[in-house]
């Protein structure tokens, strides 16, 4: 069927006068009437009766009219949709991230994502940063936010959002808490330790290796971070931990940090994606906004 004519038709019966149509259309009118005699030829239907100086539908043309006005009403919102999905307003984005970002900066980000683009869906995954970047590698996921140093497949694109600081952690009444105090010293104080294989636990004994200290002793071993900072807050032990895990609590005076002495270690956090891959809309509009809450 030919669709051209088929408009012509539509936009005639809408209007219901051949020459408002082919104003509207900047057509001359004979062509308009020609379109429509070979649209009528071709399905074997007449579709226009004369009436005065205008048109009568017939009842073929009435039964059309109302399947076109469905047709061109769906052709208006599958352009709509195709110009949301372009800007980003639609679709789906999928992320996957390991555990200091998904639990201490993608809820923030992602509210706000959400708030500006309430009908884009959004998977999100937590895993550990091998999983995350096989995820990416294998199209399972289009962006990925990793914490911690490690390195990157060749196919991967990173770019560092910001270091996040690891804390000596200690009671508000601590004999060490805001004091500063060397790394000997803080660790012969029993410490509070996430389970075997924690990223914390394994940057804390390579810390006391390189500065041929003592490692701490365990004092509790609790496999869940506020269970963690829980017993520290409960007045036991040391623990240490990103600063965005504990910076809350610092700020509400339950817990306080210890400054080691000569200790300056850094977390960073990056941000993933294939080497060579467009992004879509959705991924460029979150990573912008995400840009721009880090450097404002």
């Amino acid at each position: 069927m030919n669709l051209h004519a088929l408009r012509l038709f539509h936009i005639v019966a809408e209007k219901g006068n051949v020459t408002r149509a082919a104003e509207e259309l900047n057509i001359s009118q004979p062509a308009v009437t020609a379109q429509i005699k070979k649209l009528e030829a071709e399905i074997g239907l007449v579709l226009l009766a004369p009436k005065g100086r205008g048109i009568l539908l017939t009842e073929a043309g009435i039964q059309l009219a109302k399947q076109t006005r469905r047709l061109f009403s769906l052709e208006a919102e599958i352009e709509h949709y195709i110009e949301q999905y372009k800007k980003g307003h639609i679709g789906k984005l999928r992320i996957v991230a390991t555990y200091l970002p998904a639990n201490f900066l993608l809820p923030k980000w992602l509210a706000k994502y959400k708030q500006r683009y309430p009908d884009v869906e959004i998977e999100l995954t937590t895993t550990n940063s091998s999983k995350a970047i096989d995820q990416l590698i294998n199209y399972e996921a289009e962006i990925a936010f990793i914490g911690g140093r490690r390195e990157f497949h060749p196919f991967i694109n990173r770019m560092e959002l910001f270091e996040d600081e690891m804390w000596f952690v200690v009671h508000k009444d601590h004999k060490f808490a805001s004091k500063k105090v060397s790394l000997a010293k803080t660790v012969r104080e029993p410490f509070v330790f996430r389970e075997e294989g924690s990223s914390a636990r394994e940057k804390l004994v390579s810390l006391c290796k390189i500065k041929n200290v003592d490692l701490p002793t365990v004092g509790l071993q609790i496999n869940g971070l506020n269970e963690t900072i829980r017993a520290v807050m409960e007045g036991y032990g040391v623990t240490f931990v990103s600063s965005l895990e504990v910076k809350d609590y610092i700020a509400r005076g339950e817990v306080a940090k210890v400054h080691v002495d000569g200790i300056e270690l850094k977390n960073p956090i990056s941000l993933c994606t294939r080497k060579e891959n467009e992004l879509s809309m959705p991924a460029s509009n979150l990573i912008e906004m995400v840009m721009d809450e880090i450097h404002h």
